[in-house]
């Protein structure tokens, strides 16, 4: 009897035994077919939100935040050291561009100035000088007359005051003869006279070009004046003729002999090599015309010298000028004071602020966009902003420049794009602000949620059919749609649905993109 009910007890633990591994059995096929696997399905399908392709604006937008900066603004510093003698506004007041803000004490530069220009006056002389020296190295006559006679030859060297040529003027002659002093005191200059030559008796008309202010005592204590006379010559008067003359009813006392008008040596007034004659002896010449032509290797190189040390004078001159006006200091731009460090009799050293200036004719911020959106972003583009500081008001700027200079960090390039804000109401440089940029707009278009199209622009459809596929909803399918514009909650679709087709997805914020439910297909944004 004891054995059959130990019998019994061990064929009751083998029962156990059994229906415990089918237990067992049936939970781990109940966990596999729950568990996603590569490849696997899922039977659940209360994961599903359901919508309709409705008709739909869809605007895509790029969003952003930075800080608020003035059109413009300057720190205005200081490039020399000194007194502050006077200053001409506070803070906050509106100044415009090239306002003197500060007068500093110039004494010291008015007369490293004035120093500068007496150095400058000293050196333009001795350029000058110099101009004259090389100018010289043209011999020249002083009077217009016949070349008599060249006395060098080229290649020749000549010294300073030598005699180089000799011209006459024949073309008058001159007598100096003597009156009596009572008379000729009242002769004047331009007066009539007649010469009478000795000899021929010949008379020729002159005028009186000299009266001598000196009397002489003559042989029988006659008291005499010299009297010069000029005549033309009409070509056959030497200086060996002998004449007399008178003027009015007054005639010389004696006779003399006639003079050439001019009778010239013309001297080198510098030294140095002929290198041309440009004249012929016998030739007629004019005052100031070249008579021989020398060269100096030193008075080329003394005036070289003498301009290089004048252009040296005039930088130096206008180099202290430009300092002079580093002692008003001006404002650079049009603009608002913002902080005022210094005022008048303050000492101050090179390089120190003395204010700041904002020019708040706009606003701007720098936002800084992502290089798969920058083709979407163009100058004249409106920009919607908000500021955390005004919670409740909303502002509009435009883009102004798009920098292709992009920054690079992390494998992702940003490209600066600069927004400008004219009417900018309560916001002060400093707020720290949200930026949306429209990229894209589309009105009237069919639209669906952004979580109903996964990759490959698939989207699942309510056909009515049965589908082979246990995880989607009963009566879905998917279908390939083309998409177009997007935001972070609606897609565009451009074919592949009509207007009032129910659709089925999954809300992805609760999944991650890389997940697979079994149909092989991975849920992600299509945007």
């Amino acid at each position: 009897m004891k054995n059959k009910v130990g019998a019994k007890i061990s064929q009751m633990s083998k029962k156990k035994k059994i229906i415990s591994i089918i237990a067992i059995i049936v939970v781990i096929f109940i966990v596999v077919k729950l568990v996603p696997k590569n490849n696997a399905t899922v039977d659940d399908t209360s994961l599903y939100s359901y919508a309709t392709a409705d008709r739909m604006d869809i605007t895509e937008s790029l969003t952003g935040s930075g800080t608020l900066q003035p059109a413009d603004q300057y720190t205005v510093a200081t490039l020399i050291a000194g007194d502050i003698v006077s200053d001409s506004f506070e803070k906050g007041d509106i100044v415009k561009k090239d306002q003197v803000l500060y007068q500093m004490d110039s004494s010291d530069a008015q007369s490293t100035i004035e120093e500068a220009e007496l150095s400058a006056t000293s050196v333009q002389r001795n350029y000058d000088k110099a101009l004259k020296s090389l100018d010289d190295l043209n011999v020249k006559t002083k009077v217009t007359g016949t070349v008599m006679s060249i006395d060098v030859k080229k290649g020749d060297t000549v010294s300073s005051g030598q005699k180089v040529a000799t011209i006459r003027d024949d073309s008058e002659m001159t007598i100096k003869l003597s009156f009596p002093a009572d008379e000729a005191a009242s002769f004047h200059v331009g007066q009539a006279a007649v010469v009478t030559l000795y000899g021929s008796f010949e008379t020729i008309n002159g005028t009186v070009s000299e009266i001598s202010g000196a009397s002489y005592a003559v042989d029988g204590n006659m008291i005499v004046r010299d009297v010069k006379i000029t005549v033309k010559n009409p070509g056959a008067i030497t200086e060996s003729q002998i004449a007399t003359a008178e003027v009015g009813s007054s005639g010389s006392t004696s006779s003399g002999k006639f003079e050439f008008k001019e009778n010239r040596e013309v001297l080198a007034e510098v030294g140095g090599d002929v290198v041309s004659i440009p004249v012929k002896e016998g030739q007629r010449v004019s005052a100031g015309t070249t008579l021989v032509v020398l060269h100096s290797d030193d008075l080329t190189d003394n005036v070289q010298s003498a301009a290089d040390s004048v252009r040296s004078s005039q930088k130096a001159i206008e180099k202290q000028y430009n300092n002079l006006k580093d002692y008003s200091i001006k404002s650079p731009i049009d603009g608002t004071v913002i902080t005022k460090d210094y005022k008048a009799g303050d000492t101050i050293e090179s390089g120190t602020k003395l204010c700041i200036i904002y020019d708040l004719s706009y606003l701007k911020i720098t936002m800084n966009v992502d290089e798969l959106d920058i083709g979407k972003v163009s100058v004249g583009q409106s920009v919607k902003i908000k500021a955390d500081a005004l919670p409740d008001q909303e502002f509009t700027g435009k883009i102004t420049s798009v920098n292709l200079a992009g920054t690079t960090n992390n494998n992702v390039t940003t490209y600066p794009v600069e927004v400008q804000i004219d009417d900018f109401g309560d916001l002060l440089p400093g707020m720290n602000v949200s930026t949306e940029i429209i990229a894209n707009e589309v009105h009237n278009v069919i639209g669906v949620p952004v979580s109903a199209v996964s990759r490959g622009n698939q989207v699942l459809v309510y056909t009515g059919n049965k589908s082979d596929d246990p995880s989607v909803p009963e009566g879905y399918e998917y279908t390939t749609v083309e998409i177009g514009v997007s935001n972070t909650d609606y897609i565009e679709i451009k074919s592949g649905l009509n207007e009032g087709d129910q659709i089925a997805y999954i809300m992805q914020s609760n999944y991650d993109d890389s997940m697979n439910y079994g149909d092989g297909v991975y849920y992600a944004s299509a945007g």
